[in-house]
């Protein structure tokens, strides 16, 4: 296996340009996924599915936010192949320009009033088309920053592609609360539009960045020789063990993850009859917390090995899966606080360290593909299912137990990837240290 982390000829001061046109550009695109998880949970069961139960009304409103996740991976293939063969910066500039469009588009469609049920297939299809974008983005970002990071220091600097996310949360859950906030009541009439609208700004402030960055060092030195005609069955030819585990270790974190952002704010609201504002206050201290420890599980990660710190978060997330339904289910504003932040906390120790983690899976001339499949594919089967499935288990358990087992599953999903993919990573991580 040729050093999947190749030294990186990147300056400095264009190692930071880099680094932070992937955490913005992540973050936009985060900001876009997350706003449809807090709408799906808020709104969209009242607007696009009334003639439902409430309680069933959200799990099909939930079951339209996974449908994006079911296409991400088909988009992470078919951007892992231009990404592979023609260039890595031009995927993820088509991205995050499609991703947002769609978003836009969401902002502006009819509901179930006024066109019947026209409304939820435009709402799904629209979905489905963001997440199919989607899939290109933060496999491609993982390789943009990484591949122009220094050895030794790529999951410091990988960080700033994964800080993306709570940087989306900040911005989702801000744009959410001020809507609210400025609407009142017309809120849920056509508050809730204003957050998806405004993705038309961010879009074009994250282009912007984008466009000025350089191409991949690591993506330049691959001789034309050396590009293959279908970069994915390089992925199964060589890799398939590493993509088991990518899809089990992202899996694992997803699943909980989408839990807290999503899930969490319609159990709160419709079962405890929590304020949505505490809620959501809560997450974005989460999101505070998140955008800090992803920088500190990447130094760590750089200090003392990938494998070593991730499984720290696997771990917690097998621990913390009880305590956070405990604390939660209390009603107390403290408590939720302390669930919720802590959670996101722990989490970013598997988190943080992911980009570099990622890269070292696979071989420069089919990285783009063999990242974005075994990513994509994790998110699917975590993130993509876990909020109609813990809506499932609160109406067969009548209580969140079922979902703490569900959670604690993941978590040890989760450590059995890192374990699967340990031998290889700490080699990749040895040689190409400094």
């Amino acid at each position: 296996m040729v050093s999947s982390t190749s030294e990186s000829v990147t300056s400095p001061k264009e190692m930071r340009r880099v680094a932070g046109a992937s955490a913005v550009g992540t973050g936009i695109e985060l900001y876009d996924f997350l706003i449809f998880g807090l709408a799906a949970g808020l709104v969209f069961p009242r607007l696009f599915f009334p003639e439902s139960d409430p309680l069933v009304g959200t799990l099909l409103s939930f079951m339209t936010f996974g449908a994006g996740f079911l296409s991400r991976p088909l988009g992470g293939l078919a951007f892992g192949h231009f990404g592979d063969r023609v260039s890595r910066k031009t995927m993820l500039v088509i991205a995050l320009l499609a991703t947002g469009a769609c978003t836009v588009a969401m902002g502006l469609l009819p509901t179930y009033a006024t066109v019947g049920v026209l409304a939820p297939i435009l709402l799904v299809t629209l979905r489905i088309l963001q997440g199919f974008f989607m899939g290109g983005e933060q496999s491609g970002a993982f390789l943009m920053v990484t591949e122009h990071a220094p050895g030794g220091r790529k999951a410091f600097w990988g960080a700033f592609v994964t800080a993306g996310s709570p940087i989306g949360s900040l911005l989702g859950i801000g744009a959410f609360q001020i809507t609210a906030a400025a609407t009142g009541p017309a809120f849920v009439e056509w508050g809730w539009r204003i957050p998806f609208l405004a993705s038309a700004v961010l879009i074009a402030i994250g282009i912007y960045i984008r466009l000025g960055i350089s191409e991949s060092p690591v993506f330049e030195k691959i001789q034309p020789d050396e590009i293959r005609r279908v970069p994915i069955a390089g992925v199964f030819a060589t890799a398939l063990p590493f993509v088991v585990g990518g899809i089990l270790v992202n899996l694992g974190f997803n699943l909980f993850i989408f839990i807290i952002n999503s899930f969490s704010v319609a159990y709160g609201t419709t079962q405890l009859g929590m304020q949505r504002t505490d809620i959501l206050l809560s997450g974005l201290w989460g999101s505070l917390g998140m955008l800090v420890a992803v920088f500190v599980a990447g130094w760590l990660a750089d200090r003392y090995g990938l494998i070593k710190i991730m499984a720290i978060g696997a771990i917690f997330q097998m621990f913390w899966a009880f305590p956070y339904f405990w604390l939660f289910d209390t009603k107390n504003l403290g408590l939720l606080y302390l669930a919720v932040v802590v959670a996101y906390i722990g989490l970013s120790f598997v988190f943080g360290p992911m980009a570099a983690f990622y890269v070292t899976l696979f071989k420069p001339e089919y990285r783009y593909s063999g990242v974005a499949l075994s990513y994509n594919l994790g998110a699917v089967l975590g993130g993509g299912l876990s909020p109609s499935i813990a809506t499932a288990l609160l109406g067969s358990f009548e209580g969140s137990t079922g979902i703490s087992v569900y959670i604690a599953i993941g978590g040890a999903l989760s450590l059995i990837g890192l374990l699967i993919t340990a031998k290889h990573v700490n080699s990749v991580s040895r040689r190409s240290a400094p």
